[in-house]
């Protein structure tokens, strides 16, 4: 079993930065990969960026890409969302994911096992 925590959402005006943690318990968070996921008010549920159980290799959506970056740190497990040059239309609740059987860049959130809470993001224009 696994928890995650998500924290460091909040209100931030368009062209600020946030930085968003995913703080797991358990010893199985280096097992495997780490998702992030959206939803934003009457939308599906959108992949933003994954990174593999090791930290070397990530992906991005295309709508994120070059403005945010996905990190973990296995030793302190948590992982990291840095999101910069945020707009409006990234508003949306923010999720994490993981699952020990995943090894690398999973983006189809049917595959996690394990989700956070969420955290709200509004960007404002």
């Amino acid at each position: 079993q696994v928890q995650l925590v998500e924290s460091g959402g909040g209100l931030v005006q368009a062209g600020g930065s946030l930085r968003l943690s995913c703080a797991a318990s358990g010893r199985t968070f280096s097992s495997g990969s780490m998702g992030w996921f959206r939803r934003a008010p009457g939308k599906d549920r959108e992949f933003v960026a994954v990174i593999d159980r090791t930290g070397r290799s990530t992906y991005y959506a295309d709508s994120v890409k070059g403005r945010f970056t996905i990190s973990r740190d296995n030793a302190q497990n948590t992982g990291y969302l840095q999101m910069d040059s945020l707009k409006p239309e990234d508003t949306a609740v923010y999720y994490c994911a993981t699952d020990q059987r995943l090894y690398g860049l999973e983006l189809s959130p049917d595959e996690y096992d394990y989700w956070g809470q969420g955290t709200q993001v509004t960007v404002s224009s």
